[in-house]
């Protein structure tokens, strides 16, 4: 898949760090033993669905894709090995510089310390090579992830309102704009309330894309009241028979209480329109904030009644763990990850994909 490849590479050029670690790991106190050489038939990759290639990522009701997948790990497993692998047993002290290396890589404590555990179960004292290694690591995130890795639910209720929440340059303007154009390529109609009325960037931002996107963005004048622009909003969405209304909000969180009611006023008022409403809150992270995206999450959540996140920046990380810390954690659903600026960037979250570019697997 084009997007895998994207997210390797460019997790790649700044998070080699957990790649380099494990292959540092095994190094260290391993020993080299004789590869067997396996060989095994060619595997056909299926041509992508024509609904695949263009997939929206927040879309739930879409019939699923039926093509054959062919399992990152199980064609690693295929592949011809040759000449002397290193080994190292695996005991207390690996697992020791395991979980150091996971916990610099923004895992978490709590979630370094449960993944090692599974590593270790039944394995120790086993020798393992780093391509073993990763195999495993890989597995235990990607098992982590996979309760976790669901499309935001579309809804029969027109218009759906969605309710974008995050800190001040997260990316939730880029990411509002995004999903709007995705969603409007998809066939559907939206519209697009410029909630931030604080910034007057993140205003015209939202214009660009909705220009770029065909979307109406309907903005007021600085300093308004975004209560009052969310409610004219939905009242020309709902006229319009629009399918989406998405709602940008501000993300000053060195003022909660201000930000709480403002948050709280804006609900109260769509909701007279639509006892339902917000039917979706999105919370957008930015990855190179690395573990204080705990508590951003933390924070949201108090504000708001978050119902997924969307994961954006992670080219320009080195500790993408902070994922898998947030999955453990909070279990919350992650709708869509984003790894640069252009609107491909932003995809559907795919455990398997995401497990193998954080570990280094199907490296170039």
């Amino acid at each position: 898949m084009a997007f895998f490849s994207k997210l390797k590479d460019k997790l790649f050029k700044s998070s080699s760090k957990l790649d380099e670690g494990l292959e540092a790991i095994v190094e260290d106190g391993g020993e080299e033993t004789e590869a067997v050489a396996v060989e095994s038939p060619p595997v056909e990759q299926p041509a992508p669905a024509a609904d695949e290639v263009d997939a929206v990522p927040v879309v739930e009701d879409k019939a699923p894709v039926e093509a054959a997948k062919t399992g990152i790990l199980a064609r690693l497993t295929g592949q011809n090995q040759s000449g002397p692998v290193v080994k190292r047993v695996l005991d207390d002290d690996m697992l020791e510089q395991l979980e150091e290396l996971l916990i610099a890589s923004d895992m978490g404590v709590d979630t370094a310390l449960r993944v090692t555990a599974n590593i270790a179960e039944g394995r120790l004292g086993r020798r393992v090579s780093t391509q073993e290694i990763k195999d495993i690591l890989a597995t235990e995130v990607a098992r982590i992830m996979e309760t976790v890795a669901r499309p935001m639910p579309l809804y029969p209720s027109k218009p759906q309102v969605v309710l974008v929440v995050g800190v001040n340059g997260s990316g939730k303007t880029t990411t509002i704009g995004k999903l709007a154009s995705q969603f409007r390529s998809a066939g559907k109609s939206v519209v697009i309330a410029a909630g931030d009325t604080f910034r007057a960037a993140a205003v015209e931002q939202l214009q660009v894309w909705g220009e770029r996107a065909g979307v109406p963005v309907l903005t007021a004048p600085e300093g308004s009241d975004p209560a009052s622009l969310a409610f004219d909003a939905m009242t020309k969405a709902e006229a319009e028979g629009a399918d989406l209304l998405m709602i940008d909000t501000a993300g000053r969180l060195q003022n909660r209480q201000d930000l709480m009611e403002e948050l709280a006023k804006i609900v109260r008022v769509i909701r007279k329109k639509d006892p339902d409403a917000p039917h979706n809150t999105l919370l957008v992270l930015d990855a190179t904030t690395g573990q204080n995206a705990i508590s951003q999450v933390e924070t949201f959540q108090k504000l708001a009644d978050v119902s997924g996140l969307v994961m954006t920046k992670l080219d320009g990380t080195a500790k993408g763990g902070i994922l898998v810390s947030l999955a453990d954690k909070f279990g919350l659903p992650i709708h869509a990850i984003g790894v640069g600026e252009q609107i491909d960037d932003l995809q559907p979250f795919d455990p398997e994909e995401f497990a193998a570019a954080l570990t280094g697997l199907e490296q170039r």
